[in-house]
């Protein structure tokens, strides 16, 4: 899609779906931050091309069976191994190839299928050499014989930086095989027509393409100018620009009528005011159109700040806006929470909280707070979740920060990439309640959850500002397929 038939990074008709839940105003204020930004553009934004997945099934057809010319052991015998000669492995083929475009549809990444079966060593030879000069990101090898795991093995090896390998129950005799069970780099599914693992494994191909396809913008008081770096485990662009540019950005828009009326507008969405000004909340507004432009000035996919000492400039409403639309906005300059939150934004299609850890230990249970909650936990197109308005905790003056309740019982998982040392940790859990302040402090959103199966809710503390998401089990384990295939170290509960 052209960038001009986009608002801020949303299609037409994501940008009146996401304006029914955000407002209007909010919105065209951010359109126009895009047009304002066009004129004085420093990097283009990245080109993002699709993830492309080469596909092949493994079985032979009976005919060869029968007629004894099967490259296994059991050719001699004209013998159906498992899964035997009911399977149909055509049929089969046909309903998976089916789904599999379906998925690959919706996630918007590209499959190219091989023309028939493999069943020779040559064919197998010949997979690989065309997997190579055409360089998909990824392979999905589909094997419905029992015999045929040491080419599965072969193909996902040797023809693509990653793979998934799907193996159906029944179409393995005794244990699966050990080389695929536990091999790093791939994601072996063995399971029964199970298109939601098959899915978590395509949402990492799509994850990882875009990651390596998108810019982080970093602003901060430590460095004079511009600078370059790659995150080299997800291939991010790092763009570090110092913060005085976003501070004369900011400064230099003026809080107009408009601006006004686009942050009393805001304000009248929320659950109640506490002790912020219309003064302070116009300030906040005039933070978030300093932000947006900043984004489409660098052609960024997502930005963090050191924000703490910002005052009048905090971006803490323009986060929580942001993170809902799907970009990832980081506090405080931290580039594991928002690489957390840009792996979270392609694997689960919804934004986070970034927040700090504490720990409830009479009653075994995990407590986080901060001020930049999502108001739209569930991506662009689901409800925005009840907030208000107070003070952000720990400076003067006064700005304006949300208070976001959170859903009692509602699943959640809670995670942290941990850039440099190839590490994500996955944790599942439930949503007791957002508990009020006082009686808790900490910052302007607060979330009380229990953690899945932990005898000590501390074991689990990765260091400041994980992320928690709204997201049952099963896309939890989108993390883990992530995590396998990449070869991160994995530790959680998933």
């Amino acid at each position: 899609m052209c960038r001009a038939c986009l608002v801020d990074g949303l299609d037409r008709r994501e940008f009146l779906t996401v304006g029914g839940a955000l407002g209007a105003a909010t919105l065209l204020s951010a359109a126009g931050s895009s047009t304002a930004a066009a004129a004085d553009q420093a990097m283009p934004p990245r080109a993002k091309a699709p993830a492309r997945v080469l596909v092949a099934f493994l079985y032979p057809p009976a005919d060869v069976v029968n007629a004894g010319k099967m490259e296994d052991s059991w050719a001699p015998h004209q013998w159906f191994t498992w899964p035997g000669n009911q399977f149909q492995p055509e049929a089969q083929e046909q309903k998976f190839t089916a789904k599999i475009r379906e998925l690959a549809q919706t996630l918007g990444v590209d499959v190219e299928f091989t023309p028939r079966a493999i069943y020779q060593q040559a064919k197998v030879e010949e997979f690989i050499a065309h997997a190579r000069q055409t360089a998909p990101d990824a392979v999905l090898i589909v094997n419905f014989w029992n015999t045929l795991s040491k080419w599965a093995f072969q193909m996902a090896t040797e023809s693509a930086p990653t793979a998934i390998v799907y193996h159906s129950v029944g179409s393995n005799h005794q244990l699966p095989p050990e080389a695929l069970r536990k091999a790093e780099g791939l994601y072996y599914i063995h399971s029964i027509e199970n298109f939601e693992e098959i899915e978590r494994g395509l949402r990492a191909v799509r994850a990882k393409k875009m990651l390596a396809q998108s810019r982080l913008l970093r602003v901060s008081g430590r460095v004079q100018s511009v600078v370059q770096d790659l995150e080299k485990t997800l291939a991010v662009d790092v763009v570090g620009i110092p913060a005085a540019e976003l501070n004369d950005l900011f400064d230099s828009i003026q809080p107009d009528e408009a601006l006004r009326q686009e942050a009393l507008a805001f304000k009248q969405r929320a659950t109640g005011v506490t002790d912020v000004s219309d003064e302070y909340l116009v300030e906040a507004f005039r933070a978030h159109r300093a932000v947006r432009r900043i984004v489409d000035r660098y052609g960024a996919d997502a930005i963090t700040i050191e924000c703490l000492m910002l005052k009048h400039r905090k971006p803490c409403i323009s986060f929580a806006i942001n993170n809902g639309e799907l970009l990832p906005s980081g506090c405080e300059n931290d580039l594991n929470a928002t690489l957390t939150m840009m792996l979270g934004r392609w694997l689960l299609d919804r934004g986070g909280f970034q927040h700090n850890p504490e720990f409830d230990t009479s009653e075994n249970r995990y407590f986080g707070a901060h001020c930049t909650c999502a108001l739209q936990l569930h991506g662009p197109q689901g409800p925005s979740q009840p907030f208000a308005i107070r003070p952000f905790f720990h400076q003067l003056p006064k700005t304006a920060a949300l208070d976001v309740q959170w859903t009692p019982g509602e699943p959640i998982l809670l995670a942290k990439y941990l850039s440099g040392k190839d590490a994500l940790s996955c944790w599942t859990g439930k949503v007791v309640e957002s508990p009020a302040s006082p009686p808790t402090g900490g910052c302007a959103t607060r979330v009380l959850a229990e953690i899945d199966g932990v005898q000590d809710v501390c074991d689990i503390y990765a260091g400041p500002h994980p992320v928690l998401f709204c997201g049952n089990r099963s896309e939890a384990r989108r993390l883990k397929a992530f995590a396998r295939m990449y070869r991160l170290k994995l530790e959680g509960n998933v």
